[in-house]
């Protein structure tokens, strides 16, 4: 098949199969494919809010140190291939037409066995160690998907480093109605005698960590954010002292010093671990690292934010941001959420700032809310909401409420992002290169 029929087969996946949790499916899978992925060294990340921030510090940093790195993540905000990619560049249509058709000749004879049809993350991850094999990756950073413990990407047996970004409520439907349920799935990717290390955690999730650590015979690493100082932050990146040193990232965001404590933290274990960065190295590619959608301003006269808040916790850290930067200022909002997220209580907790509240939804997404639900549960809380069919009436409009001294921010899911993103390029004059 070629690119748009390998497409077309993920999407038909899609139908057939929703969210799966478990291991045996994928077991079954890669065995078939020769276990590829055993054959790879990995960074493995989970958590609630931070893993994709995380990643991206330690690909720019250890890609600038000359190692051969993979990325795998989800969800990609501008382009399908992004999911998985080999120093800066993205697997290219030839290469994933083909993985796609190997994974989906061994799916036949799977199914006609009997057996069940792997899901649509189970294949693109199957795809992405085919592809990182393909291309002997040094080390490969691995975002989970959801939880950890029966997560696809957690058939890996060779990890060098777990870790653990900042876990909170979220996906309750499939991981747990408490915080220590939670913890324990996603703390399912730790391996026996190996290393983690984690953010400071929440007392109930941190008990559970430590517990699994010491169930696992590994060391209980924290990074801890209280140990940098902010020097200086501005919309368009922080400078803060960590053990002495002086570093300076692009991202903006109040809560992107716990993501880069963290991933200095990881490259001072991977340097006993056979991976070596320099000081010069871990300082050039933190300020080098580039996330899109993690409060982003994406233009000026008004500022316009783009933030990934889709989730309670994240929504604290919007706010967070909000308070830090635009205090006072005339803000609008332009909000989309899924409909399996707890919106209520992001709107709660995110609405005080808000002069306007605009609601849209992701195109063609069938976990979107519509425009007027998400707007009929704004109104509980906030009283100027207008909703709108399509984003770019909605992008318009902002503009109109914001002038040029107000600040748009958009936020929610991230499926939305990469249409939102163009309309703001092409409203600022920009290309789409």
């Amino acid at each position: 098949m070629n690119y748009e029929e390998s497409r077309a087969y993920i999407r038909a996946a899609e139908l057939k199969k929703g969210i799966v949790l478990g291991l045996d499916n994928m077991r079954e899978l890669m065995r078939r494919l020769g276990d590829p992925q055993d054959e790879l060294k990995y960074v493995h990340v989970a958590g609630t809010n931070g893993k994709g921030s995380v990643i991206a510090y330690l690909y720019s940093a250890l890609s600038g140190a000359g190692y051969r790195v993979g990325r795998y993540i989800s969800p990609a905000v501008y382009s399908y291939r992004e999911r998985m990619e080999v120093n800066g560049e993205p697997v290219s249509r030839e290469k994933f037409a083909a993985y796609v058709t190997r994974i989906a000749e061994v799916i036949d004879d799977i199914v006609k066995e009997g057996k069940p049809h792997p899901s649509v993350f189970e294949i693109e991850t199957a795809a992405a160690f085919l592809y990182f094999q393909d291309e002997k990756c040094d080390i490969v950073l691995m975002e989970v998907g959801m939880g950890g413990d029966l997560d696809a990407t957690n058939i890996i047996r060779t990890t060098v480093l777990s870790i653990l970004v900042s876990i909170s409520m979220d996906h309750t439907a499939f991981l747990g109605n408490t915080l220590s349920e939670i913890a324990e799935k996603k703390a399912g990717i730790i391996k026996p005698d190996s290393h983690m290390v984690t953010v400071k955690q929440q007392p109930e999730a941190e008990a559970v960590i430590r517990r699994i650590c010491e169930e696992q015979n590994v060391p209980y690493e924290v990074a801890d954010r209280d140990d940098a100082e902010v020097l200086e932050a501005s919309m368009t990146g922080q400078t803060f002292l960590y053990k002495g040193e002086k570093y300076t990232i692009s991202l903006a965001g109040a809560y992107q010093k716990e993501n880069a404590v963290a991933a200095l933290r990881a490259l001072e274990i991977l340097n006993e671990q056979g991976y070596p960065t320099t000081q010069e190295q871990r300082q050039d590619g933190l300020k080098r690292t580039t996330w899109p959608g993690r409060f982003a301003l994406l233009g000026t006269k008004p500022d316009f934010v783009v933030d990934g808040a889709h989730n309670p916790a994240a929504a604290d850290m919007l706010a967070a941001s909000v308070e830090r930067y635009f205090k006072g200022r005339r803000i609008i909002y332009i909000m989309g959420m899924f409909r399996d997220k707890d919106y209520r209580k992001v709107i709660r907790k995110t609405e005080k700032y808000a002069d306007t509240i605009l609601t849209i939804a992701a195109p063609d997404n069938p976990r979107a809310l519509s425009p007027g639900e998400l707007a009929d549960a704004v109104r509980e809380f906030h009283s100027d909401v207008r909703s709108y069919d399509d984003i770019e009436s909605a992008v318009a409009e902002a503009y109109h409420l914001a002038g040029t001294e107000g600040v748009i921010i958009a936020f929610g899911s991230l499926a939305f992002l990469g249409d939102l993103t163009e309309i703001i390029k092409k409203h600022n004059g920009g290309n789409n290169d």
